[in-house]
């Protein structure tokens, strides 16, 4: 690569609003991030490079206009900060080890081969085992996401600090494991995958359905969990999983009234599902599950593509919905299934045989105090007609939430209850936070969905 940065806007600036800029790098992000892991090692000093540099690119570009190529103006600028930074003084003395071959002549790397992106490497790297789950997820909206630690930060509602702190552990813990940046063999794929596709899905679930503060959804994390699936290799279990998230999201703009309220899925308009997202999730899901053995993924999608169909909540195949618990129950075991699964067992049994299931619950220390057993044992009361029982689960379930349109929406339900000798059963025939039927961690552990 020649030429300076100011050279190469010169010759093909192309102005570009703010917004655009922002996607444009944050597509770019995991190329050139990979690019310079791939020529320089050392991930963390590679990752903050490219930070400042996309820095530099949101302040300049907007004024004097996108480079003829930005891939090659942010891998020059990046590729400086870290040579600056390896050359330093204090550099020398903390990573003069690390750092010899950088301590050669400066020669900046070429512009990557245009058929060669190193993302999906970027990806397995950033999920890789030895880091934890929050961390990985972090990372991976960092560093392949190209969203700024602000951002991530504002969408989990934790400071900046905080989060950054995070993504340094995270760096500190590649380091310390000795991962090379390189694809996983054929023997290790099938488990570094799926450790892929949990962190993608708990993005989406996060996005979908925020588990704090003051709104019910998070957008950016959804878009940006479904634009990460879709570069993937389509294997029928990644296309189960995108198919999973355009069914899901489809429903979004319906989920929340203009004050933010969350409306119940039998309460929505569906004139205002994404029709779009439901046809190619459909066709997605149409297409792997005659393909080879069925996911957990997959299944979770046949259930999201039942009540997509549906015309209305009293037209939902209930029977089919638990006829697919019960295959999940087989794939991926766990209590959140079984929870949801006690559901749809009461809107084909009746609420009665619901409520055992969820007797046998109670003990799992993984579901004890959470605020979804107390949502899911309010609804089926309700659907029993005891409704100062209802109430009062509703009650408990507001105060354990941490979320504040569910912790508003359970409060109204137990309001509208009280005082009521008998409710009528057929009111909100799936409670929005008792089911999340079309969600569940593969692994099995508990993992809140996003219905």
């Amino acid at each position: 690569m020649t030429g300076t940065p100011g050279d190469r806007r010169a010759r093909g600036a192309r102005p570009r609003d703010a917004p655009e800029i922002g996607e444009l790098l944050r597509e770019l992000a995991p190329q050139v991030l990979g690019a310079l892991v791939r020529r320089y090692g050392q991930f963390g000093a590679c990752e903050d490079a490219l930070q400042e540099a996309m820095l530099e690119a949101t302040a300049s570009w907007p004024a004097g206009g996108v480079p003829e190529s930005p891939k090659g103006w942010l891998l020059t600028v990046a590729s400086r900060r870290l040579i600056d930074e390896v050359r330093s003084e204090h550099a020398r003395r903390r990573r003069e080890q690390d750092y010899t071959a950088a301590t050669a002549p400066l020669k900046l790397p070429p512009e990557p081969d245009p058929d060669r992106d190193d993302s999906l490497t970027l990806l397995f790297l950033c999920c890789h085992p030895a880091l934890s789950g929050p961390s990985q997820i972090a990372l991976t909206l960092r560093a392949v996401g190209g969203l700024s630690t602000a951002q991530i930060a504002a969408a989990f509602l934790v400071p900046e600090a905080t989060m950054a702190q995070r993504i340094s552990r995270a760096k500190q813990a590649i380091r310390a494991s000795g991962a090379r940046f390189e694809l996983p063999g054929p023997d290790e794929r099938p488990a570094r995958l799926g450790i892929v596709l949990h962190v993608l899905y708990l993005i989406f679930n996060e996005g979908y359905t925020a588990t704090a503060g003051a709104s019910l959804t998070a957008p950016e994390l959804s878009g940006e969990a479904i634009r990460l699936t879709r570069w993937l290799q389509q294997d029928p279990e990644i296309a189960g999983l995108l198919a999973l998230m355009l069914l899901t999201d489809a429903r979004r703009g319906a989920r929340t009234g203009p004050d933010g309220s969350l409306i119940p899925l039998d309460e929505q308009d569906r004139g205002k599902w994404d029709r779009g997202r439901i046809a190619e999730g459909v066709e997605l899901l149409s297409a792997v599950l005659p393909a080879g053995p069925v996911g957990p993924y997959q299944v979770q999608a046949a259930m999201a593509a039942v009540y997509d169909e549906a015309e209305s909540m009293d037209a939902t195949d209930w029977p089919q919905i638990l006829g697919l618990y019960d295959l999940l129950e087989q794939l991926a075991p766990g209590p959140v299934v079984s929870l949801n699964r006690a559901v749809a067992v009461a809107m084909v049994d009746g609420p009665a045989a619901g409520l055992d299931l969820l007797r046998a619950l109670e003990s799992d220390q993984r579901l004890a105090g959470h605020h979804r057993l107390y949502a899911t044992r309010a609804h089926l009361l309700e659907m029993t007609g005891d409704g100062p029982a209802a109430a009062a689960g509703y009650r408990e379930a507001a105060r354990r939430t941490t979320s504040l349109p569910e912790r508003r929406y359970l409060a109204g339900r137990a309001a509208r209850l009280t005082g009521q000798e008998k409710p009528s059963s057929a009111m909100n025939p799936l409670h929005p936070l008792a089911s999340r039927l079309g969600h569940v961690d593969s692994t099995g552990e508990d993992e809140e969905g996003s219905m």
